[in-house]
């Protein structure tokens, strides 16, 4: 057994730390400095803490090589496993023009551009975050609102800022299965915590878009559908996160935002002359007054009703003990490591969820897609595997980086960096979003920053008297919140509406409200961690 040590530097814990930092250290200069492909920087990251690993801690090279290829299979299955076969529905949809169906059918529902703005950016994009993830909800939401007539920039602006308050439960609840996988602490207690947190922010969001869009006067003539919306949004996050399930949170939450924007009096009622023409300042496509026959319509919107169908169903405990019945557990070969104690690590166990993953429900609900939009079976395979072609870069940095944040891991690194943090006592409380907040804004996943710091915010808490579960879920709270500033959503988003190199001035634009945002989860996660707040956590 290979028994991690805290201080295996000098016998100092200051000098183990800094040297535990490097392999985080080599990834944020990288990307931040000197700019490298996101793929590379996690390759040489990787590289970096198998050398920390191996030289300065003494773990065999056998079992840090073992503990990288444990997390490129995680980062594989079930991660990139729920990325591909849900950017491939997308990819289906574009094929057989359902798409822009879809997009014309939302711009029917109002002609107001501020309840545009909250349908699309908000609502639906908070469906495509459930679904994928991974900059997809940005860039298909400012491609839509260009469409209707939006300025590049502001359609850019507003769905960089709307993809905050779903991430954390993007992507069939990656992230949050990632923070529980390395943490050890169970996903519906990691779930509930973030449940507690990121709802907030959905309360504030709404309002923030429409006053993007139209300053004061948009604040003053929308605030009561954006509300409501911010406030269905909200409560049906909270509630599938807490009692029915983190997959289906975004989803839930999604609908029921959308729901309660249609309900409300007046938001669909359109939008005076003035508002129009100050708001949609940019070319608006000419298919839109296309009407569409029903059943294309019906079919459009086919995809998203079957993944939320199936994952409903897959929900029913009868149902859900049946496909779990399917997740092979065993020993990760090549591993055998011990804590500072001397006692097993839950690393040396692995868990393969086959049936049960999001994932593989996606596909079913792929599969699905393809014959009610009558794709042929050779042209879905063709698909799926250009998806993959697609997503080939992005598969490497994913791989590479859960690879990089297990060696740190199972090797001792991020614990040793974590009892060095904890010095800071309990202010640990006020810096914890920070953290998961910097790393979404250099790797651009929240994901990624899970797998990074997750293990790191426990060791930090236990060693300071604060509560793990807190800490690990602010993480990822507080990382939403980089996700507008980050240089690879960025980039989607200047891609998506024709701003190629203008990434600095969509920068300066979101970057205040990252940073006010970041500010209020501050203070909501320090509220928590004593008795003003303590009373919202389970």
């Amino acid at each position: 057994m290979y028994v991690q040590e805290l201080e295996p530097v000098a016998d100092s814990l200051g000098l183990s730390a800094l040297v535990a930092t490097l392999p985080l250290l080599t990834v944020l200069v990288l990307l931040g400095a000197v700019r490298m492909k996101a793929h590379r920087a996690g390759l040489i990251g990787l590289a970096v803490a198998a050398a920390v690993a191996w030289l300065a801690y003494g773990m065999p090279l056998g079992q840090t090589a073992s503990s990288a290829a444990q997390g490129a299979v995680f980062g594989l299955f079930p991660i990139l496993w729920i990325v591909v076969n849900a950017l491939w529905v997308y990819r289906m949809t574009v094929r057989t023009r359902h798409f822009d169906i879809l997009r014309r059918s939302f711009g029917r529902l109002s002609d107001d551009p501020r309840i545009q703005a909250l349908v699309i950016a908000f609502c639906f994009g908070a469906l495509l975050e459930a679904l994928a993830g991974f900059g997809a909800p940005v860039a298909i939401c400012s491609v839509m609102l260009v469409a209707l007539g939006f300025d590049p920039v502001r359609a850019a602006v507003v769905a960089l800022v709307a993809n905050t308050a779903p991430v954390a439960f993007g992507a069939m609840g990656t992230p949050v299965v990632t923070l529980a996988q390395v943490t050890g602490i169970p996903l519906d207690t990691v779930a509930t915590v973030v449940g507690r947190q990121t709802p907030l922010l959905a309360l504030v969001v709404p309002l923030l878009l429409v006053a993007l869009v139209d300053g004061r006067r948009g604040l003053r003539e929308t605030w009561m559908p954006a509300a409501a919306c911010g406030l269905a949004f909200a409560a049906a996050q909270f509630a599938a996160s807490n009692y029915v399930s983190a997959q289906l949170a975004d989803i839930g939450a999604a609908l029921a935002g959308a729901g309660a924007l249609v309900a409300v009096p007046g938001a669909r009622r359109p939008a005076a002359e003035p508002v129009r023409a100050a708001v949609l300042t940019g070319a608006r496509s000419t298919d839109l007054d296309h009407d569409d026959p029903r059943p294309d319509v019906l079919r459009a919107y086919a995809p998203y009703a079957l993944i939320v169908a199936i994952f409903s169903v897959a929900q029913i405990p009868p149902v859900k003990d049946f496909l779990a019945e399917a997740t092979r557990t065993f020993d990760w070969p090549f591993l055998n490591v011990g804590d500072p104690a001397g006692d097993p690590v839950g690393g040396n166990v692995f868990s393969l969820p086959v049936v049960s993953t999001g994932g593989t429900l996606v596909l079913l609900a792929g599969v699905g897609t393809a014959a009610v939009l009558r794709v042929p079976a050779r042209v879905a395979v063709r698909e799926w595997l250009a998806t993959v072609h697609e997503l080939r870069f992005a598969i490497l940095t994913v791989t590479s980086v859960l690879g990089l944040a297990y060696v740190m891991n199972l090797s001792g690194q991020a614990a040793t960096i974590g009892h060095f943090v904890a010095d800071a006592g309990a202010g640990l409380a006020f810096l914890s979003p920070v953290l998961g907040w910097f790393g979404v804004a250099v790797s651009g996943s929240d994901t990624s920053a899970n797998a990074l710091f997750g293990s790191l915010q426990v060791t930090a808490a236990e060693q300071s008297g604060l509560s793990p579960e807190l800490l690990a879920a602010a993480n990822s709270s507080g990382g939403v919140l980089g996700k507008m500033i980050s240089p690879q959503n960025l980039t989607i988003a200047c891609a998506a509406v024709g701003l190629a190199g203008k990434e600095g001035d969509l920068l300066r634009k979101v970057l205040p409200w990252s940073i006010g945002l970041l500010l209020v989860m501050c203070l909501i996660v320090v509220g928590q961690s004593t008795a003003v707040l303590g009373w919202m956590l389970p």
